[in-house]
């Protein structure tokens, strides 16, 4: 299940797909992107075809979250892609943020200056510079370049 903004300003279609081998296709659309409008779609399936939902799929909106327990509890979850790495990114990029202002208080050399997106960015969308640039900073035993390497190990999957 997902989301589309189909207007200007925050105006969603709720979307339920059946993805099986060999099928894709849009089972259900709900006006808006409510906690009401994605339980409209359980009412309409009731709960016995709730039950029998295996798997699922959706980002990490919180109603959403909700309405998944509440409804198909025995299905799996799978956690959209897309949502985990951003929040793997913003936890890098502030764990990189803190360490380069406690670095700078303890006195140390600026290592993590001009990093941001040596890290953040993919390694084949990084410039010739910023390749440099992360190949000295991988050389240090530095929180950021741990958290790097645990971003990077995720992309495996």
């Amino acid at each position: 299940m997902d989301e589309i903004q189909y207007a200007k300003g925050h105006k969603y279609l709720t979307l339920v797909y059946q993805i099986d081998q060999g099928i894709t296709r849009l089972l259900w659309v709900g006006k808006e992107r409510t906690i009401e409008s994605f339980q409209g779609f359980f009412t309409v399936i009731g709960d016995q075809l709730a039950s029998q939902i295996e798997v699922v799929c959706s980002d990490m909106w919180k109603p959403y979250l909700d309405v998944i327990r509440e409804k198909c509890s025995q299905a799996l979850h799978i956690l959209d892609r897309f949502h985990i790495v951003a929040k793997m990114n913003k936890a890098l990029d502030e764990v990189r943020a803190g360490e380069s202002r406690k670095l700078a208080q303890e006195g140390h050399e600026p290592l993590l200056k001009k990093s941001r997106w040596c890290v953040l960015k993919r390694k084949e969308n990084l410039t010739a510079k910023q390749q440099h640039r992360l190949r000295d900073l991988l050389r240090y035993n530095l929180q950021t370049v741990r958290a790097y390497l645990l971003k990077e190990d995720f992309q495996q999957f």
